[in-house]
């Protein structure tokens, strides 16, 4: 997605040679009228599929997801990273490590927001590991739904992510891979 990767050039700011922060658009600060473009291409990009939820994980992955069930006209369920007071009742768990935090997080979603009727997009904002969409296949699979396929916003397509995941089966849809960070610039593999 060219629009995107515009954003992670300009606004983009290089960390070492793994990360890229996009806090200026993405995952802090967010760009409305970009992340609206992102949902809209979400759709576009899995329309052949059949869609009746989308799932995310807090926190990064809630405004790509939220604009991506505005495109599907579906609810938005998000994997919590701890389990609040209100949350009460039967939950799917999964243990989850993330790249960034470099901390595993017990992620839950409440039993009563998934049914095995569910088709299930899967939306994030990065793809490093696949450790944040295996941990949500695996709460899927708890609990009966099908897996429509994965969206990811941002992947670093020189980690195993993708490879994890497609050896599981999964249609991954990327809008902007990175295929290396490093030297004051970011590159992107062409479709």
């Amino acid at each position: 997605m060219e629009l995107l990767e515009k954003a992670i050039q300009e606004r983009g700011t290089i960390i070492g040679d793994t990360i890229v922060k996009v806090d200026s658009f993405l995952n802090h600060e967010l760009d409305t009228s970009l992340l609206y473009e992102i949902g809209k291409e979400f759709q576009q990009q899995f329309r052949h599929k059949r869609v009746t939820k989308i799932v995310t994980i807090e926190a990064g992955g809630i405004a790509p997801a939220l604009m991506a069930g505005l495109a599907f006209n579906v609810p938005v369920v998000y994997a919590k990273k701890q389990k609040s007071l209100t949350m009460k009742g039967d939950v799917y768990c999964e243990s989850v490590y993330s790249f960034t935090k470099q901390v595993y997080s017990d992620v839950t979603i409440s039993k009563d927001r998934l049914s095995s009727e569910d088709h299930v997009l899967i939306v994030d904002d990065f793809l490093a590991n696949g450790e944040a969409a295996a941990g949500l296949i695996s709460i899927l699979k708890q609990a009966g739904a099908e897996v429509a396929g994965i969206g990811i916003v941002i992947e670093k397509s020189f980690q195993n992510g993708r490879k994890r995941l497609e050896e599981l089966g999964m249609e991954v849809v990327s809008l902007a891979r990175i295929a290396r960070i490093g030297e004051a610039r970011i590159e992107f593999l062409k479709s």
